[in-house]
Order: C-alpha cells, then sequence, then structure tokens
C-alpha cells in the first residue's frame, strides 16, 4: 500500500537518490540503518524481490508529521531520467563539485524514487498554517542513509540540486 491510499497524508515532494544498480542493498540492511536513524520512525510494507533486494518500503515519522514511500527503480529509464538531470544539475551547480565526479553520475542506473507525505489533521483538528507541522527530518535523514548505503547521491529534481550532508 503507497501512501497515496491514505487520506490521513497528503503528497508534497518527490526526491531521488540516484547510484550504480549493481549497489542495491538488501531490503533488511536499508531497514536496519533507517531504524537506527530513530526510534520514533516506524517502518511498514516492507518489499523485496527474490534476491531480498529492497523493492520498496514506508516510513512513517509521527512526531514530524510525515511519511516517506522508497521504491526502486532501474535500467533504461533512469539512465535516460539521469543524463536529462546531470545537465540541469551542471547548470545550476557550476561552482559547486559533486560529491562523485558527472561521469560516474552518468552511469548510474538505480534509483530510489522518496516520495515525500504530510500528515494532514483530521476533521474536527484543529488546521494549521501551511507547512506549520511538517519537519523534514525524516526526508534529509532517510535519503542521506540511502545514498551512503549505496554509494550514490540525493537529488531534489523540483530544485534541480544535489544534497549533500554537511561535513
Amino acid at each position: 500500500m503507497s501512501m497515496f491510499e491514505d487520506n490521513r497524508y497528503r503528497w508534497r515532494e518527490t526526491y531521488f537518490v540516484l547510484f550504480d544498480a549493481k549497489k542495491r542493498p538488501r531490503l533488511k540492511t536499508v531497514a536496519k540503518a533507517i531504524a537506527a536513524l530513530s526510534a520514533r520512525y516506524e517502518l511498514i510494507n516492507l518489499n523485496a524481490d527474490d534476491q531480498d533486494q529492497i523493492e520498496s518500503l514506508t516510513v512513517i515519522s509521527p512526531d514530524d508529521f510525515a511519511a516517506l514511500d522508497v521504491c526502486y527503480t532501474a535500467g533504461e529509464e533512469v539512465q535516460e531520467q539521469v543524463a536529462e538531470l546531470v545537465k540541469e544539475l551542471k547548470k545550476s551547480a557550476a561552482d559547486v563539485p559533486p560529491p562523485v565526479p558527472w561521469s560516474e553520475i552518468r552511469q548510474y542506473d538505480g534509483r530510489f524514487d522518496v516520495l515525500h507525505f504530510e500528515q494532514v489533521p483530521e476533521e474536527g483538528e484543529e488546521q494549521f498554517e501551511d507547512d506549520a507541522m511538517l519537519d523534514p527530518s525524516a526526508l534529509l535523514l532517510v535519503l542521506n542513509a540511502l545514498a551512503k548505503l549505496t554509494g550514490g547521491i540525493a537529488v531534489d529534481p523540483q530544485a534541480g540540486v544535489l544534497l549533500q550532508e554537511e561535513e
């Protein structure tokens, strides 16, 4: 089940983690890494392929009023998108070098789509200002963990920027 099917949440944006598909981790490895980020995260809908590699999972972070659907995609579609993203990212990040060389990024053929959802007040609950409750902490922590696990990079495609962890 995707969070799109849960009327308590609404989709906000989608981020990517791009990487070499040969480095696709096992579901247990991803679940363990995400669970280690915070005891308050709940992992549901864990799905793996026949080799126990991650297909998808959902992270719910009630304290952040957020949820994340993480879905794996690979192949030609990803390579075509990466080529376009690299063109755009090189323009917007001309003075900031990527964490890995552009030539390596162009070879990435695996992608995690990380769909960010905001918990919405239930009927009868007090309505808050837009973005007043949503905390992006879970999103940023999960993106970073996935990038580290795969040796890849996290991307905000709407803003056209690489998300790099502060050293």
